[in-house]
């Protein structure tokens, strides 16, 4: 593993998870997922998303990649960041200023991510922490170059990893969810059942 790379298992309890998960539902009265699109091609993403912060982490064919302070579909801020949040990122980011976004995924069974670098803030000296909620996922993680080696792991509900130092430049994705694997997202809210993702990012430096 890069240095810098940190899986913590199991580093949030049941009821953590649970209270993170009621956070994302409410969060969609004002901020509901929507699924964004890639830039130029216009080719939707699998992934729906949404946001927490003051920034939130968008894309379109037309904008590209980019951080905004509001939803692209309401207008409306972001929710703000729940203090599980912002408390687990100054136990393990070791930055001297809190995070301003947290991209929220959610993967349904047949959603996946391509291994990508997250090169669109200015605060690429701080870390990424992410948190898997729901059904176990593969993870994948290369080196600052494609077609590089790389190594996978299975992350499960309740996991957080740490992209720190050399690790926050690595190509990382998710290659795939392995359904019914838990039983944290509730079917009312999540119908197709799947994988949150809550990724933690710092947007421009302290």
């Amino acid at each position: 593993m890069p240095a810098g790379f940190r899986l913590l298992p199991g580093r949030l309890s049941r009821q953590q998870q649970e209270g993170l998960i009621d956070a994302v539902v409410a969060a969609q009265a004002t901020a509901p997922f929507w699924r964004p699109s890639m830039p130029r091609t216009g080719q939707p993403l699998s992934v729906t998303m949404t946001n927490f912060g003051s920034l939130g982490w968008v894309t379109d064919k037309h904008g590209g990649y980019r951080y905004e302070p509001a939803h692209p579909q309401t207008g409306n801020p972001w929710p703000a960041m729940p203090a599980l949040l912002t408390d687990l990122w100054q136990e393990l980011a070791d930055y001297p200023a809190l995070p301003e976004a947290c991209l929220v995924n959610w993967y349904t069974p047949e959603s996946r991510m391509g291994l990508h670098v997250d090169w669109d803030e200015a605060a690429t000296d701080a870390a990424v922490v992410s948190i898997s909620l729901g059904d176990k996922a593969r993870f994948r993680l290369g080196g600052p170059k494609r077609g590089g080696k790389t190594a996978s792991m299975v992350l499960s509900s309740g996991d957080v990893v740490v992209l720190g130092g050399e690790a926050r430049h690595c190509h990382h994705g998710i290659d795939r969810i392995y359904p019914g694997t838990s039983t944290l997202l509730p079917a009312e809210h999540f119908p197709a059942g799947g994988r949150v993702n809550l990724t933690m990012r710092r947007v421009n430096l302290a």
